[in-house]
């Protein structure tokens, strides 16, 4: 009788962790000044290190930038320097997916280095805040993980995403939530991007 009631509350604790998983959904990370590149007005774009009105024009009519290396390309190609480019990040960024973020990507994550190309990849796939926090804090501490968590996101169901994770997608409002919602359930990626837009439907996964 014991190894029954052994084995029930090992099945109970497991149900338990199932449900506490499913519970807590993935998110963008919690800016922590950072802003998003593809939402800034294009007034504050200008503002950034290096940018001047003119290179804020050309990156306002590019936009939206799919990716962190595409918009370090295109920074390139206006005459900064790396050194240049690396210094608009501690202010603005394209966030990268937890999840496929390749080493070019992850290494333009100020403060990641060659350290967190390895350990990102390492702990995939990426569920929660939760669970980055406690993998990277155990190597950076809680500040320095905080401060890597807002370049990054961990891509959220479209069909199931409740109101709160929706909130953080950068230039959320209420009515673009509702929208969302609305237009459930998606079946493609294609058919998100024309409710939610094209820069907001690369935080989601369409299941």
């Amino acid at each position: 009788m014991r190894h029954f009631h052994t084995a029930l509350g090992r099945i109970a604790a497991a149900a338990l962790i199932v449900v506490s998983t499913t519970l807590v959904s993935a998110q963008v990370g919690k800016t922590q000044g950072v802003l998003d590149i593809n939402t800034m007005k294009e007034a504050d774009v200008a503002t950034l290190p290096g940018l001047t009105p003119a290179i804020a024009k050309a990156l306002a009519a590019k936009r939206p930038f799919m990716s962190i290396t595409e918009l370090n390309a295109f920074l390139l190609s206006q005459g900064l320097t790396q050194e240049q480019a690396n210094a608009v990040y501690g202010k603005a960024f394209v966030h990268i997916n937890l999840n496929t973020a390749t080493n070019e990507e992850i290494l333009l994550v100020p403060g990641a280095g060659r350290r967190m190309a390895r350990e990102f990849p390492e702990y995939r796939p990426w569920r929660t805040y939760a669970q980055f926090d406690k993998e990277i804090g155990k190597y950076v501490g809680a500040d320095a993980t905080a401060k890597l968590a807002q370049y990054t996101f961990i891509p959220m169901n479209a069909n199931t995403a409740a109101d709160n994770d929706l909130m953080t997608v950068p230039g959320a409002t209420q009515a673009w939530a509702d929208a969302v919602k609305k237009g459930r359930p998606y079946k493609t990626a294609a058919d998100l991007e024309k409710t939610a837009g094209k820069a907001q439907a690369r935080f989601f996964v369409v299941e």
